[in-house]
């Protein structure tokens, strides 16, 4: 695209908006759409909760050259170039994960996990299936030990037994005194995220758009989850899915009609030339 004013910046997320409700397939109408999108010159990124590692399947097969943001934007990279200057990384310190050992009972949980770029540990292995880590088995060197954690990671990951999971993550930032900031992932696990205070998928967006020189005008934002409502802020063209959170779509620019993954995605041609001149 010659003028680069022209540009959009399309942040997807990944569970319950691009994902079908597997958690890991992409539809093929999907796939044509951002094909097309990207041939017009416009720059698809997945903005995402998950793990770096745990979207590199998508990025490869969705095969995406742009920058990707993870952790709810604790990680800024560019999978296809491990130099890329305009790397950012945010760290939560590591007593946190300390005192989480302390009082994991008080809130309930699961299991949680400490994540890294390419590695995790998590406290137990029971009752927790690998695939939600992107593996297909735990090994021992997985297992949660105060002796492996020797640097700040990027995120927390948990799951609780408490229902209202918005609740729980309200009381652990009261916990910690407004240090960290707790986003609830989309799609069926429900998981909590932990990130650094003041990271979220707009700050990410925000280094973005000043790093490929993109004006805010040209922001254009799908989602599905709490963990999105800071990107819908920003956005001035943020879509919902129609099975968006009840939090999520008083921000919306508009609900769509139809969710990512549903077998109805054959609405998605027409839908997506509506948006803000990407047909043209």
């Amino acid at each position: 695209m010659e003028n680069y004013k022209e540009r959009k910046l399309i942040a997807i997320d990944l569970d319950g908006t691009t994902l079908q409700s597997d958690g890991r397939s992409i539809s093929r109408y999907t796939k044509y759409i951002f094909k097309q999108v990207e041939s017009l010159g416009h720059i698809i990124c997945i903005t995402t909760g998950r793990p770096f590692r745990m979207s590199l399947d998508v990025y490869r097969e969705l095969e995406l050259t742009s920058p990707v943001i993870n952790f709810n934007g604790a990680l800024i990279s560019m999978p296809n170039d491990k130099n890329w200057e305009h790397t950012k990384s945010y760290y939560i310190d590591r007593s946190f994960i300390f005192d989480l050992l302390r009082h994991q009972q008080n809130f309930n949980l699961h299991f949680f996990a400490v994540e890294y770029r390419r590695k995790f540990f998590l406290n137990t292995f029971r009752n927790v299936e690998p695939k939600l880590f992107g593996v297909e088995k735990f090994q021992p060197y997985n297992r949660l030990r105060a002796d492996r954690v020797t640097e700040n990671p990027h995120a927390v990951l948990l799951s609780t037994r408490q229902k209202d999971k918005l609740a729980l993550a309200e009381e652990m930032k009261r916990h910690y005194n407004g240090k960290i900031d707790v986003g609830v992932w989309g799609g069926p696990n429900g998981i909590l995220e932990v990130v650094p205070k003041g990271i979220s998928k707009a700050s990410g967006l925000n280094h973005l758009l000043k790093v490929l020189d993109i004006p805010l005008e040209n922001l254009i934002a799908f989602g599905d989850e709490h963990n999105d409502i800071e990107m819908f802020k920003l956005a001035p063209n943020a879509y919902a899915m129609k099975n968006a959170s009840a939090r999520l779509t008083p921000y919306a620019s508009e609900i769509l009609p139809w969710t990512m993954w549903s077998d109805k995605s054959a609405h998605l041609p027409d839908g997506w030339q509506r948006f803000s001149g990407w047909h043209r």
